[in-house]
Protein backbone atom coordinates (compact mmCIF):
# COMPACT_ATOMS: atom_id res chain seq x y z
CA UNK A 1 0.00 0.00 0.00
CA UNK A 2 1.90 3.32 -0.75
CA UNK A 3 1.90 5.31 2.43
CA UNK A 4 1.88 8.73 1.18
CA UNK A 5 -1.89 8.64 1.20
CA UNK A 6 -2.30 8.26 4.85
CA UNK A 7 -3.11 11.44 5.60
CA UNK A 8 -6.09 11.12 2.77
CA UNK A 9 -6.74 8.09 4.93
CA UNK A 10 -7.04 9.74 8.23
CA UNK A 11 -9.31 12.78 7.05
CA UNK A 12 -11.66 10.81 5.32
CA UNK A 13 -12.54 8.16 8.26
CA UNK A 14 -13.27 11.86 9.96
CA UNK A 15 -15.47 13.52 7.30
CA UNK A 16 -18.74 11.21 8.17
CA UNK A 17 -18.31 12.97 12.04
CA UNK A 18 -20.49 16.37 12.25
CA UNK A 19 -18.86 17.32 15.82
CA UNK A 20 -15.34 17.53 14.61
CA UNK A 21 -14.13 21.12 14.40
CA UNK A 22 -11.70 22.32 11.07
CA UNK A 23 -8.64 22.62 14.07
CA UNK A 24 -9.61 18.63 14.71
CA UNK A 25 -9.72 17.57 11.26
CA UNK A 26 -5.91 19.42 10.30
CA UNK A 27 -4.90 18.13 13.38
CA UNK A 28 -5.76 14.23 12.49
CA UNK A 29 -4.32 15.17 9.16
CA UNK A 30 -1.08 16.31 10.15
CA UNK A 31 -0.70 12.95 13.11
CA UNK A 32 -1.47 10.73 9.88
CA UNK A 33 1.41 12.65 8.19
CA UNK A 34 3.59 11.94 11.36
CA UNK A 35 2.27 8.47 10.82
CA UNK A 36 3.69 7.97 7.11
CA UNK A 37 6.87 8.94 8.51
CA UNK A 38 7.56 7.07 11.60
CA UNK A 39 10.80 6.01 12.04
CA UNK A 40 12.13 2.60 12.93
CA UNK A 41 12.89 3.14 16.08
CA UNK A 42 9.45 4.75 16.76
CA UNK A 43 7.45 1.90 14.85
CA UNK A 44 9.41 -0.43 17.32
CA UNK A 45 8.38 1.76 20.28
CA UNK A 46 4.95 1.37 19.47
CA UNK A 47 5.31 -1.94 18.71
CA UNK A 48 6.89 -2.75 22.06
CA UNK A 49 3.94 -0.85 23.85
CA UNK A 50 0.90 -2.00 21.63
CA UNK A 51 2.56 -6.09 22.15
CA UNK A 52 2.74 -5.10 26.09
CA UNK A 53 -0.75 -4.42 26.02
CA UNK A 54 -1.15 -7.31 24.35
CA UNK A 55 0.69 -9.06 26.83
CA UNK A 56 -1.60 -7.58 29.48
CA UNK A 57 -4.75 -9.03 28.77
CA UNK A 58 -3.70 -12.35 27.34
CA UNK A 59 -3.24 -15.47 29.66
CA UNK A 60 0.53 -16.55 28.66
CA UNK A 61 1.99 -20.03 29.18
CA UNK A 62 3.97 -20.56 31.98
CA UNK A 63 7.66 -21.07 31.67
CA UNK A 64 7.65 -24.31 32.80
CA UNK A 65 4.43 -25.50 30.79
CA UNK A 66 4.55 -28.04 27.91
CA UNK A 67 3.26 -25.18 25.54
CA UNK A 68 6.45 -22.91 26.85
CA UNK A 69 8.49 -25.47 26.33
CA UNK A 70 7.40 -26.48 22.82
CA UNK A 71 7.78 -23.30 22.11
CA UNK A 72 11.48 -22.91 23.32
CA UNK A 73 12.74 -26.01 20.94
CA UNK A 74 11.02 -23.83 18.18
CA UNK A 75 12.48 -20.56 19.30
CA UNK A 76 16.22 -22.52 19.51
CA UNK A 77 15.63 -23.66 15.90
CA UNK A 78 14.51 -20.46 14.27
CA UNK A 79 17.05 -18.30 16.47
CA UNK A 80 17.15 -15.44 18.65
CA UNK A 81 16.82 -12.39 16.31
CA UNK A 82 14.77 -11.26 13.12
CA UNK A 83 17.33 -9.39 10.74
CA UNK A 84 19.02 -8.22 13.84
CA UNK A 85 15.82 -7.20 15.86
CA UNK A 86 15.81 -9.57 18.59
CA UNK A 87 12.82 -12.01 19.13
CA UNK A 88 10.64 -12.47 21.76
CA UNK A 89 8.78 -15.63 21.80
CA UNK A 90 5.64 -16.08 23.99
CA UNK A 91 2.33 -18.47 24.27
CA UNK A 92 -0.85 -17.06 24.49
CA UNK A 93 -3.23 -19.96 26.28
CA UNK A 94 -6.68 -19.76 23.61
CA UNK A 95 -8.32 -21.99 21.72
CA UNK A 96 -7.88 -19.61 18.56
CA UNK A 97 -5.43 -20.63 16.04
CA UNK A 98 -3.16 -17.42 15.23
CA UNK A 99 0.37 -16.55 15.10
CA UNK A 100 1.58 -13.07 14.96
CA UNK A 101 4.79 -11.12 15.19
CA UNK A 102 5.55 -7.15 15.55
CA UNK A 103 8.51 -4.61 14.50
CA UNK A 104 9.93 -4.67 17.86
CA UNK A 105 10.43 -8.46 17.63
CA UNK A 106 7.06 -9.46 19.98
CA UNK A 107 6.38 -13.15 18.54
CA UNK A 108 3.29 -14.68 19.72
CA UNK A 109 1.86 -18.10 18.79
CA UNK A 110 -1.52 -19.22 20.38
CA UNK A 111 -1.90 -22.38 22.04
CA UNK A 112 -4.48 -23.56 19.61
CA UNK A 113 -2.02 -23.11 16.64
CA UNK A 114 0.20 -25.75 18.45
CA UNK A 115 -2.54 -27.99 19.17
CA UNK A 116 -3.34 -27.98 15.72
CA UNK A 117 0.47 -28.05 14.16
CA UNK A 118 3.94 -30.43 14.82
CA UNK A 119 6.95 -28.34 15.51
CA UNK A 120 7.73 -28.04 11.90
CA UNK A 121 4.66 -26.58 11.01
CA UNK A 122 4.64 -24.04 13.57
CA UNK A 123 9.07 -23.52 12.76
CA UNK A 124 7.18 -22.98 9.45
CA UNK A 125 4.30 -20.59 10.84
CA UNK A 126 6.92 -18.59 13.01
CA UNK A 127 9.30 -18.03 10.03
CA UNK A 128 6.49 -16.62 8.11
CA UNK A 129 5.89 -14.05 11.04
CA UNK A 130 9.26 -13.47 11.27
CA UNK A 131 9.05 -12.72 7.38
CA UNK A 132 6.57 -10.00 8.10
CA UNK A 133 9.19 -8.32 10.25
CA UNK A 134 12.03 -8.65 8.29
CA UNK A 135 10.67 -7.45 5.16
CA UNK A 136 9.12 -4.65 6.75
CA UNK A 137 5.72 -5.19 6.59
CA UNK A 138 5.20 -5.06 10.16
CA UNK A 139 6.51 -1.79 10.18
CA UNK A 140 3.89 -0.23 7.18
CA UNK A 141 1.18 -2.17 8.90
CA UNK A 142 1.93 -0.30 12.25
CA UNK A 143 1.95 3.11 10.41
CA UNK A 144 -1.37 2.15 8.90
CA UNK A 145 -2.98 1.52 12.72
CA UNK A 146 -0.92 4.28 14.17
CA UNK A 147 -2.95 7.01 11.27
CA UNK A 148 -6.18 5.35 11.61
CA UNK A 149 -6.27 5.51 15.34
CA UNK A 150 -4.78 8.74 15.33
CA UNK A 151 -7.38 9.85 13.02
CA UNK A 152 -10.81 8.73 15.25
CA UNK A 153 -9.16 10.14 18.18
CA UNK A 154 -7.69 13.07 16.88
CA UNK A 155 -4.71 12.11 19.25
CA UNK A 156 -1.23 14.32 19.04
CA UNK A 157 2.39 13.50 19.09
CA UNK A 158 3.16 15.84 21.91
CA UNK A 159 6.25 13.73 24.15
CA UNK A 160 6.81 11.13 21.21
CA UNK A 161 4.43 8.76 19.39
CA UNK A 162 3.07 6.59 22.36
CA UNK A 163 2.86 9.78 24.99
CA UNK A 164 -0.37 11.03 23.68
CA UNK A 165 -2.07 7.20 23.52
CA UNK A 166 -3.61 5.55 26.06
CA UNK A 167 -3.20 2.33 27.32
CA UNK A 168 -6.26 1.39 25.72
CA UNK A 169 -5.44 2.80 22.28
CA UNK A 170 -2.12 1.16 22.74
CA UNK A 171 -4.39 -2.47 22.98
CA UNK A 172 -6.30 -1.32 20.30
CA UNK A 173 -2.92 -0.63 18.00
CA UNK A 174 -2.15 -4.45 19.09
CA UNK A 175 -5.37 -5.75 17.68
CA UNK A 176 -5.18 -3.50 14.39
CA UNK A 177 -1.83 -5.42 13.92
CA UNK A 178 -3.29 -9.28 15.15
CA UNK A 179 -5.82 -8.21 12.75
CA UNK A 180 -3.70 -6.43 9.85
CA UNK A 181 -4.67 -8.08 6.34
CA UNK A 182 -1.31 -8.14 3.94
CA UNK A 183 -1.25 -8.02 0.33
CA UNK A 184 -0.75 -10.81 -1.91
CA UNK A 185 2.73 -10.03 -2.73
CA UNK A 186 3.43 -9.41 1.05
CA UNK A 187 2.23 -12.87 2.10
CA UNK A 188 3.95 -14.88 -0.45
CA UNK A 189 7.01 -12.46 -0.17
CA UNK A 190 6.67 -13.84 3.65
CA UNK A 191 6.10 -17.68 2.36
CA UNK A 192 9.55 -17.04 0.17
CA UNK A 193 11.09 -15.46 3.69
CA UNK A 194 10.17 -18.63 6.18
CA UNK A 195 11.08 -21.38 3.17
CA UNK A 196 14.90 -19.38 2.99
CA UNK A 197 14.80 -19.13 7.05
CA UNK A 198 14.10 -23.07 7.50
CA UNK A 199 16.67 -23.77 4.93
CA UNK A 200 19.57 -21.81 6.48
CA UNK A 201 18.26 -23.10 9.54
CA UNK A 202 18.75 -26.60 8.29
CA UNK A 203 15.14 -27.50 9.16
CA UNK A 204 12.83 -29.45 6.54
CA UNK A 205 10.82 -26.90 4.55
CA UNK A 206 7.91 -29.45 4.60
CA UNK A 207 6.49 -27.76 7.74
CA UNK A 208 5.38 -24.81 5.42
CA UNK A 209 3.16 -27.45 3.03
CA UNK A 210 1.31 -29.54 5.59
CA UNK A 211 0.81 -26.34 7.73
CA UNK A 212 -0.91 -24.44 4.51
CA UNK A 213 -2.76 -27.74 4.21
CA UNK A 214 -3.99 -27.94 7.45
CA UNK A 215 -4.82 -23.87 7.38
CA UNK A 216 -6.81 -24.71 3.73
CA UNK A 217 -9.13 -27.43 5.66
CA UNK A 218 -9.88 -24.87 8.33
CA UNK A 219 -10.89 -22.42 5.88
CA UNK A 220 -13.31 -25.04 3.98
CA UNK A 221 -14.85 -25.71 7.04
CA UNK A 222 -15.01 -22.28 8.79
CA UNK A 223 -15.16 -19.65 5.96
CA UNK A 224 -11.39 -18.13 7.07
CA UNK A 225 -8.34 -18.83 8.64
CA UNK A 226 -5.40 -16.97 9.88
CA UNK A 227 -4.18 -16.49 6.35
CA UNK A 228 -7.58 -15.75 4.70
CA UNK A 229 -6.09 -13.47 2.12
CA UNK A 230 -4.90 -14.33 -1.85
CA UNK A 231 -3.55 -16.67 -2.62
CA UNK A 232 -5.30 -18.89 -1.44
CA UNK A 233 -3.48 -21.92 1.21
CA UNK A 234 -4.07 -24.44 -1.79
CA UNK A 235 -1.65 -22.23 -3.87
CA UNK A 236 0.25 -21.24 -1.33
CA UNK A 237 1.39 -24.74 -0.54
CA UNK A 238 1.87 -25.83 -4.40
CA UNK A 239 4.33 -22.98 -4.39
CA UNK A 240 6.18 -24.66 -1.78
CA UNK A 241 6.66 -28.14 -3.17
CA UNK A 242 7.09 -26.27 -6.50
CA UNK A 243 10.47 -25.03 -4.28
CA UNK A 244 11.10 -27.71 -3.05
CA UNK A 245 11.50 -29.91 -5.81
CA UNK A 246 13.26 -27.41 -7.37
CA UNK A 247 15.87 -27.98 -4.66
CA UNK A 248 15.75 -23.86 -4.43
Amino acid sequence: MPWAGAGIIAISLLTGCENIDQNTLMQSGGQAFVAATLSDSQVKTLSAESCAQMDQKAQIAPAGSPYAQRLNTVAAALGDNIAGTPADYKVYLTKDVNAWAMANGCIRIYSGLMDLMTDNEVEAVVGHEMGHVALGHSRKAMQLAYATTAARTAATSVGGVTAALSQSQLGELGQALVGAQFSQRQESEADDYSFDLLKKRHIDPQGLVTSFEKLASLEKGQGGGMFDSHPTSEARAQHIRDRIAAGR
